[in-house]
């Protein structure tokens, strides 16, 4: 089974489009397989784009504050784990 490691946690969900805001703790780049995990909350997701402050990014850092594209619902609280392969 793949590893996994804490990336950050989900501080905000714009439920309008789909978006979730990530607060980092640690580094995540485009292209990243991650899992998203909450009580109620439980998939695996590519990460095909991210945004730091409105524009485009290719990897962000510890403390940066993401939004991404997530492909189901997520809740604030939810926990961000980046899949080590």
């Amino acid at each position: 089974m793949a590893e996994e490691k804490l990336v950050g946690k989900i501080v905000h969900y714009y439920g309008n489009i789909g978006v979730g805001i990530i607060e980092l703790s640690d580094s995540l780049n485009k292209g990243d397989k991650i899992k998203i995990k909450g009580s109620n909350t439980d998939f695996d997701q590519t990460v095909d784009s991210m945004q730091v402050e409105h524009k485009e990014v290719e990897n962000a850092k510890p403390g940066d504050a993401v939004g991404l594209k997530t492909e189901q619902k997520v809740k604030e609280g939810d926990e961000v784990f980046k899949i080590l392969e």
